[in-house]
């Protein structure tokens, strides 16, 4: 590659001057829909409203710069702004209060945070940790944050005061002030709910957040609506954003955020990987997520040193992108423009602009976060995925995003556990057409006096112990004393101390019932965790192939031979 080339960013390489006209019209339509969302999300994150403009504004032009998605649209996103909100409430930060300078100033600083982790994360090559989630996890996850943000939205919509507290008390806040709503401000917010689902079912090409926003918008202003009770935006303070870093930050605020910019980075990784990888396999491309991440890094470092808070890789907006026919990152530099555009000249017009419309079109949004068809696909093919689903849904709408991303993180970690513990074990029946894989229950052998042993995964604390108890009790029970125990090693990539221990033990036993302990095809990995363990000092080295069907004729010449012998004693 050329030395100019190199200065291009790996997003635009190849680009055809034949995607230009979709990218421009892509990018207007990504544009009418994020900006009216990031807005909306600054109720969530108790921000100013021009700091959801901002996360459009640096941070996705230094993805466009670093990252390698060609469709990832990066910005304020309701999960992150959900679990930001949260961590920060938990944090009780003196001096802190949700809606002030400090507030917005420790917003800056866990996305600062939030960015140095993916840093590191790029370092160390951590892209696998996208995939840390499993997909019924984060299912759940996101349909429990879609829950909390579309139910947080209805005092907004409805004109009331918003509740304090854990989520039942929040809930029995609005519903406890029923009789004190504004009429005019439901209208709003339900005709903002009306207009963005007509939209979406009758005239999906037509983006219903910026028609919603615009036409209300006019009738808000003509009509007066803060005259009559209507709560709105008020005074923006527009202009670039100034760049610096958090002012005032003490060492203590900085342990007492990082927690949560820990939750942000696990949500920012797995999110946006999936959604990258979504894409990039839909058009027949390969995703590059370590490069992402670096991407993602530096946006992240951008939204915190301009002043907003942590963003993330849209799949909302990403999907709006693909489907209005957008093939590259130049899409995203449009709604930049765009949303510049919107923060130097427009922000005197979004001053009218009813609290209610921008309510009405988070809570549309959170309600798309609810996976009700992934979860129905779910219960349809795994009962047991489907409970983690709905747990981590339960635990993230009653206990909070910061809970929720917990017991996300732990179940996917039990999930992991419980496979590996239930890895089958099988025992091998050789025939003409290669092996027949028979469940390793009592009863079963390969031959008389052979077990071919095959077991599906690395050896651990958790399954070592069911992995050598279903071998025993397929030995003690065969229908012919077992001469040879032949492990097939093809499916154990590797041993750790318990297992070892659990193998020394097994060998031992199998060794004084004068049964013969072959491996066969382990690769070198494993025959170095083996010899750590001192294991390789026990078997036969003899005893050890690379081919199992040489493991197996090795048993039948040996069982030839001590055949033999007998035989010609009979005949004498």
């Amino acid at each position: 590659m050329k030395v100019w080339q190199r200065l291009i960013p790996r997003s635009l390489r190849n680009y055809r001057m034949s995607w230009f006209g979709p990218d421009i019209v892509a990018g207007l339509t990504v544009a009418a829909v994020a900006i009216p969302e990031v807005m909306g999300y600054t109720s969530i994150t108790q921000t100013p409203i021009v700091t959801g403009l901002y996360t459009l504004l640096l941070p996705l032009a230094v993805f466009v710069l670093l990252g390698s998605s060609r469709l990832l649209v990066v910005g304020g996103d309701s999960a992150a702004a959900a679990i930001l909100a949260a961590g920060l409430t938990a944090a009780a930060i003196p001096g802190v209060e949700p809606g002030s300078p400090r507030w917005a100033a420790m917003c800056a600083l866990v996305a600062l945070a939030t960015g140095v982790l993916l840093v590191l994360a790029r370092l160390l090559r951590l892209g696998f940790l996208g995939d840390f989630l499993s997909a019924s996890v984060l299912i759940g996850f996101l349909s429990g944050i879609g829950i909390n943000v579309a139910l947080n939205q209805i005092p907004d919509i409805i004109g009331v005061e918003k509740g304090e507290g854990h989520w039942i008390e929040k809930q029995w806040a609005w519903m406890s002030q029923l009789d004190s709503i504004s009429l005019p401000t439901i209208a709003y917010g339900a005709g903002t709910i009306a207009i963005l689902v007509a939209f979406k079912f009758l005239v999906p090409k037509i983006p219903g957040a910026i028609v919603a926003v615009v036409g209300l918008l006019t009738v808000a202003t003509l009509t007066d609506a803060e005259g009559y009770g209507v709560e709105v935006v008020g005074p923006i303070d527009g202009g670039l954003p100034v760049i610096g870093l958090p002012g005032g930050v003490t060492v203590a605020e900085v342990v007492a955020i990082a927690s949560t910019a820990l939750s942000c980075f696990f949500i920012v990784i797995a999110q946006s990987a999936a959604t990258s990888r979504s894409f990039a396999m839909k058009h027949g491309e390969r995703s590059d997520v370590n490069r992402d991440i670096l991407g993602l890094a530096g946006a992240n470092l951008a939204a915190g040193l301009s002043g907003t808070f942590v963003v993330n890789g849209s799949p909302t907006k990403t999907q709006i992108l693909d489907t209005a026919k957008g093939r590259s990152q130049v899409a995203n530099l449009v709604v930049v423009v765009m949303t510049l555009v919107v923060v130097l000249f427009l922000t005197d017009l979004l001053e009218e602009l009813p609290l209610a419309v921008l309510a009405g079109v988070v809570l549309v949004v959170g309600v798309g976060l609810i996976d009700l068809a992934g979860l129905r696909r779910i219960s349809r093919r795994s009962r047991g995925e489907f409970i983690v689903a709905i747990i981590t849904t339960v635990i993230v709408v009653v206990g909070g995003v910061i809970a929720g991303i917990g017991v996300a993180i732990a179940l996917s970690l039990l999930s992991v556990i419980a496979r590996q513990y239930r890895t089958p074990a099988f025992i091998l029946q050789p025939t003409e057409r290669g092996y027949d894989f028979l469940a390793a229950v009592p009863g079963v052998q390969s031959r008389p006096g052979l077990i071919v042993y095959r077991f599906n995964s690395e050896l651990f604390f958790a399954n070592a112990v069911g992995f050598t108890e279903r071998l025993e009790r397929a030995v003690d029970a065969a229908p012919d004393r077992v001469r040879w125990v032949i492990l097939d090693c093809a499916g154990i990539p590797d041993v750790d101390y318990s297992a070892g221990e659990q193998l020394v033990s097994l060998i031992g036993s199998l060794h004084s019932h004068q049964v013969h302990v072959v491996l066969a095809r382990p690769e070198p990995a494993l025959l170095a965790a083996l010899d750590t363990y001192d294991l390789l000092a026990r078997i036969n080295p003899a005893h050890i192939y690379t081919d199992l069907d040489l493991a197996i004729a090795s048993f039948e010449s040996d069982a030839a031979a001590n055949r033999a012998p007998t035989k010609m004693k009979e005949s004498s």
